[in-house]
């Protein structure tokens, strides 16, 4: 019994005591009554109540100790009621105490155990408490977790790198952990890559190679394949990218080379408008000239099959130059006089068959007239006869009559009279 107790205990007993001593002080201090008579009897029974009260002394005495001992069997009753002797789990470490709390969430307060969203507790919190209850703390670590490829933050309870691949249902068999499975994983985590085991499936020189890897790129899965890529090969898909489960990868075996081309870089045309010339009379004043470009191209052969030359820069050798024409306005005369009677017509079927377009086997003459390019452009034309409208052509033909009659035609120049 501690000192408080018996204090305690003291006190409730020296109540009672002196509860019962003044019932007893009352039964004492009852006056006499009837005078002397009254005092003589008082005297003859004086050593009946002094018995009495030497009776009722020990009474005295004892009744607050009786007091005492019924306090202190009830008090200890209940104190030993409320004790519970409870073993906590804190993280793996186990120790067994006493405790007043009546559920979970009273021991853990009392005991200075906090718990987040992500730590688990076992029973729950606000569970009612038992002696010999065993109540269990997991704290939540996060995981920044990368896994083939994909990052993700995770949290387990685990405390251990193997517990909380297991904890996550991730398939370690045959992976890639950068981290040692038996490490022990803090309170404040841990980054952790793991690369599953995949099956994939190499296509190279004809050939389809299938293995089972936890590589990180696609050159690791080629390499674990025993392929060699040379100089320009590559693959049909990026080679730093993460092979993924069943996918097919094509080594592409690549020649190539370089040519250098000259292509022409073709003239521009100025036209300035004449209204000295007839319309559609064209002459060039000056001729134009293509420049020249050099070009670089790439030419690829890919598994044998040519690709198309791809181009890869270009230089200008030679800037073209334009060529200046000078076009037409003037408006053509209908008709010339002295000559707009004639058969030309007939002149027309008998030098050239009819066609605007005629050109003699030798070359030198050409239209419906058979001009040769000297006469032609004496009379204003321009370019090639054959290459002007009938009716210019026509024209022109009736010019050279006025001038020299029919002798530009010795054998069809009759047929203009009939």
């Amino acid at each position: 019994m501690t000192p408080t107790d018996a204090a305690d205990t003291v006190d409730l007993g020296d109540t009672a005591v002196m509860e019962v001593t003044a019932v007893l002080a009352g039964a004492e201090a009852e006056p006499p009554a009837g005078g002397r008579a009254a005092a003589r009897r008082a005297a003859r029974r004086a050593p009946r109540r002094r018995g009495a009260a030497e009776r009722v002394e020990p009474l005295r005495r004892l009744l607050p100790q009786a007091l005492v001992v019924a306090f202190l069997a009830g008090g200890t009753s209940a104190f030993v009621a409320s004790d519970k002797a409870v073993e906590l789990t804190v993280d793996g470490k186990p120790r067994t105490l006493h405790t007043f709390a009546d559920d979970v969430s009273e021991l853990l307060a009392g005991e200075g155990v906090r718990v987040g969203p992500h730590d688990v507790v076992a029973p729950a919190p606000g569970t009612p408490l038992s002696s010999g209850d065993e109540v269990t703390v997991h704290y939540g670590r996060p995981v920044h977790l990368t896994l083939d490829g994909h990052r993700r933050r995770v949290w387990t309870t685990a405390a251990t790198v193997d517990g909380a691949l297991e904890q996550l249902g991730v398939r370690a068999e045959g992976a890639y952990v950068s981290a040692s499975r038996s490490r022990t994983i803090g309170r404040e985590g841990l980054a952790l890559d793991v690369r599953t085991e995949r099956t994939v499936t190499i296509m190279a020189d004809g050939r389809a190679r299938t293995i089972r890897t936890n590589a990180a790129t696609v050159a690791e899965a080629v390499d674990e394949a025993g392929i060699t890529l040379r100089d320009q090969d590559t693959t049909s898909v990026p080679l730093g990218s993460f092979p993924r489960d069943g996918q097919t990868v094509s080594v592409l075996r690549i020649t190539g080379s370089r040519e250098l081309r000259e292509e022409p870089i073709p003239f521009e045309v100025t036209r300035t408008d004449d209204p000295s010339l007839l319309r559609g009379t064209e002459v060039v004043d000056r001729a134009g000239e293509p420049g020249v470009r050099r070009v670089l191209y790439l030419l690829r052969t890919v598994n044998g099959v040519k690709e198309r030359p791809r181009r890869m820069g270009a230089e200008v050798v030679r800037e073209p130059r334009a060529q200046v024409m000078r076009i037409g306005t003037k408006p053509r005369p209908d008709s010339v006089r002295g000559a707009d009677h004639l058969n030309w017509s007939g002149l027309a079927a008998c030098e050239s068959g009819g066609r605007p377009s005629a050109v003699d086997a030798s070359g030198t003459y050409g239209g419906l007239y058979q001009f040769d390019t000297h006469t032609w452009r004496s009379l204003g034309g321009s370019g090639r006869p054959q290459d002007a409208p009938a009716t210019e052509q026509t024209m022109r033909a009736k010019k050279l009559y006025v001038r020299r009659g029919a002798s530009p035609w010795p054998h069809c120049g009759g047929r203009l009279h009939r």
